[in-house]
């Protein structure tokens, strides 16, 4: 036999360590393949949960400016019902003055 040839045995053992190494790397691009729609899914769920976070933001700057403006309320009565007491004092001591000069 011509040394340019193979047996058929080792052509046979050739193609099975082909189809091995064929099966293992067809395997590997399967968990590529999964890992990338992970990756995928992953990125549009970031993607969505950053939309969510910004809308929960602006909601709570609105709340944020509507507590203030509660918050600014309260004190705005107290200075009414403290210029209301000043006055009347005011005028108590005024009608008494007149009262007493005439």
């Amino acid at each position: 036999m011509p040394e340019d040839y193979i047996s058929r045995k080792e052509h046979d053992e050739f193609c099975r360590r082909l189809d091995s190494e064929n099966a293992r790397q067809n395997r590997r691009i399967e968990l590529l393949e999964e890992h990338i729609r992970e990756i995928g899914s992953i990125s549009s769920s970031v993607e969505k949960l950053a939309v969510n976070m910004e809308s929960m933001l602006r909601e709570q700057e609105r709340q944020g400016e509507r507590l203030k403006t509660l918050e600014g309320r309260d004190g705005e009565k107290w200075r009414q019902v403290a210029g209301y007491t000043i006055t009347a004092v005011i005028s108590l001591v005024f009608g008494y003055l007149v009262q007493v000069i005439f």
